[in-house]
């Protein structure tokens, strides 16, 4: 079971279609890749050849 991370000012922002971007700073708090191609990823997460950077 995953651990819930309460969301903090600039840990996301909304896209213009209306969806929740995660940022970097919420990535890092949560401390691990979930390997979905995440626009902000510090980890170097590339979904096209499934590899990190």
């Amino acid at each position: 079971m995953k651990e819930y991370i309460p969301l903090e000012e600039g840990d996301y922002y909304l896209s213009e279609e209306g969806y929740k971007v995660f940022t970097e700073q919420y990535h890092r708090k949560r401390g691990y890749c979930c390997e979905s191609g995440c626009r902000h990823c510090p980890y170097g997460y590339n979904k096209k050849t499934n590899r990190r950077q």
